[in-house]
């Protein structure tokens, strides 16, 4: 029998076989950021205010992200998953031979996604926000760099997705599911 099996919370339960992982912050922060880019994207120049409204609540997420990823808890910071070049190619190394380790946060690679969606939001966000200005009305070279990071986003988030279900597989854990209930096996 295993210690968890052993064990007794009050009120006569048995504890959940489950650790928390992503706290509420880091959850509706992932959805929201997912449904409100898909809303840009879809917009685009077709419905332009409802594309600026969802731009702005971006880069706001984006910066309540970025405070999040320095006050919030463990598996929220960047210390937390932030690794280098090196441990990231390794890991990404071991995925695709199937054997890589798992982890309770962030692996190596999902770290290395974070920072650059977020780095590439960002520079989508600043690029749509100078559009609006007077020293960039009208300005292609901002709009083609806006639409460029938009599209290399899409591309991110495509290899984010593929990650997520590889690790899932390879781990045999429902990492969608962890997105939603912040819960993981330890």
């Amino acid at each position: 029998m295993s210690a968890v099996n052993d064990m007794t919370e009050a009120g006569g339960t048995t504890p959940s076989a489950t650790v928390k992982v992503w706290d509420p912050f880091v959850r509706v922060f992932h959805w929201s950021l997912a449904t409100l880019f898909l809303v840009a994207y879809a917009t685009g120049d077709e419905i332009e205010r409802v594309h600026i409204v969802a731009g702005y609540a971006i880069a706001g997420l984006i910066g309540a992200r970025i405070v999040w990823g320095f006050i919030g808890p463990r598996h929220a910071r960047f210390s937390s998953f932030i690794r280098p070049p090196r441990e990231v190619l390794a890991y990404l190394h071991d995925m695709f031979l199937l054997k890589a380790p798992r982890y309770i946060g962030h692996n190596p690679a999902g770290g290395a996604m974070v920072i650059a969606l977020l780095v590439m939001l960002t520079g989508t966000c600043v690029t749509g926000y100078l559009m609006t200005t007077d020293a960039y009305w009208g300005s292609k070279w901002v709009e083609e760099v806006h639409e460029t990071m938009a599209h290399l986003s899409v591309g991110l988030i495509v290899v984010h997705v593929l990650g997520v279900l590889i690790a899932s597989f390879e781990q045999r854990e429902n990492l969608i599911r962890a997105m939603v209930t912040g819960r993981k096996r330890p």
